[in-house]
């Protein structure tokens, strides 16, 4: 059979002794599923010091938010443990996203 590529969607790259997981597509899809696909990414995930404020922009259903922060859980379990901290930030607000 081979060595495996790709395991429950992530992407293993090989380079030497080097393993690397990219889960580069389901990030894509994630992002094209809400909306946020055409956003300016940000090389720091999030501003310690920054201050959360109460969303006065177009509102999101509870369940659309609890959709999107199960899917970054997900991310940070494989891929991104990098933004594990700021999910964990926004996932305290699923009951009452606005």
């Amino acid at each position: 059979m081979g060595e495996a590529s790709v395991i429950l969607g992530v992407k293993i790259i090989r380079k030497g002794d080097i393993v690397l997981l990219s889960q580069e597509k389901y990030t894509e899809k994630l992002l094209k599923k809400f909306g946020y696909y055409d956003f300016k990414s940000m090389s720091t995930p999030y501003d310690a010091n920054s201050k959360l404020k109460k969303n006065r922009g177009e509102s999101i259903s509870q369940t659309q938010y609890a959709q999107i922060i199960g899917s970054l859980l997900h991310l940070t379990s494989f891929s991104r443990p990098d933004i594990a901290y700021v999910v964990g930030r926004l996932s305290r607000y699923t009951k009452c996203p606005s």
